[in-house]
């Protein structure tokens, strides 16, 4: 099953922002190139004050995108072998800023899985990405849901479709998407996409205990997602 920790919008805007002072960006790219680096080192490289080179190393580790270890350089053990030295190297963490918000990452996760599944079953490859699509939104729907409460929270429904992507506005009854996150492989597979995105999102509804509360449909229309939510 598809399964997505999602780093919020503003997590990401943090991240990649912090490149945009001229030593942070100098500091990182060493790093990068050096695969981990000490303070003294980055001062040295650099031709910075210790002070300031460790300013920036933290400031790129608070803001995601290095991390650090201890490791004692001398090679020595024990006693008398010398505090570890703190080492920054890159995060493990991904960044993929777009806009409006794209998440082919989350197309490809469920359509490798969907034909790992159909490839080990001997499924039609269409029915196992319909499948594969509403477990994953049925997980991350009930993730989201309010513990106790099996009923809609529609404040906590638009927060989820939010931060995959879709931008949904409420217009009367009805919940609108203003994005499609699979924009660019929706143009070009779109009976497969949309499909895809339709069973996704009313995986999302159910799993988050709204399906007495809304309808999903699929409805086209241009500068939209597909899929629109009607309520009951």
């Amino acid at each position: 099953m598809a399964h997505m920790d999602l780093d919020s919008f503003d997590a990401q805007v943090k991240g990649v922002a912090a490149l945009e002072n001229l030593l942070s960006r100098r500091v990182y790219d060493l790093v990068i190139e050096r695969g981990w680096a000490s303070r003294d080192e980055a001062a040295a490289a650099l031709d910075l004050a210790r002070s300031v080179a460790a300013f920036h190393l933290e400031k790129l580790v608070k803001s995601g995108l290095l991390k650090v270890r201890f490791e004692r350089l001398s090679g020595k053990r024990g006693p008398g072998a010398g505090r570890p030295t703190k080492l920054y190297g890159r995060s493990d963490r991904d960044f993929d800023l777009s806009l409006p918000p794209r998440r082919y990452d989350l197309a490809g996760s469920l359509l490798a899985d969907a034909i790992t599944r159909a490839k080990s079953e001997g499924t039609p490859i269409g029915e196992t990405v319909a499948q594969v699509a509403r477990e994953a939104g049925q997980h991350v729907g009930f993730e989201n849901s309010v513990a106790g409460d099996r009923s809609v929270n529609e404040v906590a429904l638009i927060h989820v479709l939010q931060r995959h992507g879709y931008e949904p506005k409420k217009l009367g009854s009805q919940i609108t998407m203003l994005n499609c996150p699979f924009d660019n492989l929706a143009e070009q597979y779109r009976e497969l996409v949309c499909g895809m995105n339709f069973e996704f999102i009313s995986g999302v509804v159910e799993g988050i205990g709204g399906s007495e509360k809304y309808t999903t449909r699929l409805l086209p229309e241009t500068g939209y997602c597909c899929v629109r939510l009607d309520a009951k």
